[in-house]
């Protein structure tokens, strides 16, 4: 269960990483055109430094998963 849940977890956030990326990239689009998207709440530097932590967060639950399944397979 535990395992499952840290997999859901870590695809969901990959997920959310680029869906931030994205809204990041199309905010700097529309900033140069004068527009905003998000009205100003965050810069698109903000949002790319939260995918970043995002996905640091993402690597680090795939290290401990390959950690776990590699102590799984040399204790069998």
């Amino acid at each position: 269960m535990k395992k499952q849940l840290s997999s859901l977890t870590s695809r969901v956030l990959f997920i959310a990483s680029f869906i931030i990326t994205g809204i990041a990239i199309w905010e700097k689009l529309a900033n140069i055109m004068g527009l905003t998207l998000i009205r100003g709440y965050y810069t698109s530097w903000h949002l790319l430094e939260i995918a970043a932590i995002v996905l640091l967060f993402v690597i680090a639950l795939q290290l401990r998963e390959i950690k776990l399944y590699l102590a799984s397979n040399n204790e069998s």
